[in-house]
């Protein structure tokens, strides 16, 4: 299982040539961090990746997923999670509801609470099944919403600065977390971040704008 990038590259509707061409490869288990300066487009990669570009921009090359183009696919079709700044937890759900939410649809009825509840307690975090996401702490809002995302079985995992707006300690327990959880399921990822502290060990760096 990979993710792999070759030629693409980014046009505005000027069709002047904005990012790329751009190639590289992630293999499973393996964490890529792009580092750069914000503002500076690294952002804007993940979303092509992920087929979220806006409707400015047109890319050319190919994205390839287990060796299948993806390219050409809708976001829902390309099976990749993205992991943000904010936890983005549904204010209307409790917490193992908002599990349950990132569950595939093949899984059906009482299945999905069980499955939800059984995440909970890997966590050690089963006490807040019924809370309320502004119930609980900032640390756990962010672990559950990594599992969300990793419950919806994504083939691969784009991390968009997810770190930055947590306290140093607490940045620190759940990067070691975020990263275990990646390669515990084998699956390739692709960070973005201006901080060399979350550079996960035997990872592949790029510095963006390529140097």
């Amino acid at each position: 299982m990979a993710l792999s990038v070759s030629q693409l590259t980014l046009h505005h509707r000027n069709n002047n040539i904005v990012i790329g061409p751009l190639t590289f490869e992630v293999e499973a288990g393996k964490i890529m961090t792009l580092m750069g300066p914000s503002g500076s487009g690294k952002s804007t990669i993940l979303s092509a990746i992920a087929g979220h570009l806006a409707a400015d921009f047109t890319i050319t090359g190919e994205i390839k997923l287990n060796k299948q183009s993806i390219i050409s696919l809708a976001p829902n079709m390309r099976h990749i999670g993205i992991v943000f700044q904010d936890d983005l937890l549904f204010p209307h759900l409790n917490i193992w509801q908002n599990l349950a939410f990132g569950l595939p649809q093949e899984i059906k009825g009482r299945q999905r609470k069980h499955q939800a509840l059984a995440t909970l307690d890997e966590l050690d975090l089963l006490h807040l099944q019924h809370q309320q996401a502004h119930e609980i702490s900032g640390g756990q809002r962010a672990r559950i919403s990594m599992m969300r995302l990793l419950l919806s079985q994504p083939q691969a995992v784009l991390l968009d600065e997810p770190f930055s707006k947590l306290d140093k300690t607490l940045r620190s327990s759940f990067r070691q977390f975020v990263f275990d959880q990646i390669q515990h399921r084998n699956i390739p990822a692709l960070m973005v971040t201006h901080d060399d502290d979350d550079i996960p060990q035997n990872g592949d760096i790029s510095h963006w704008p390529w140097l």
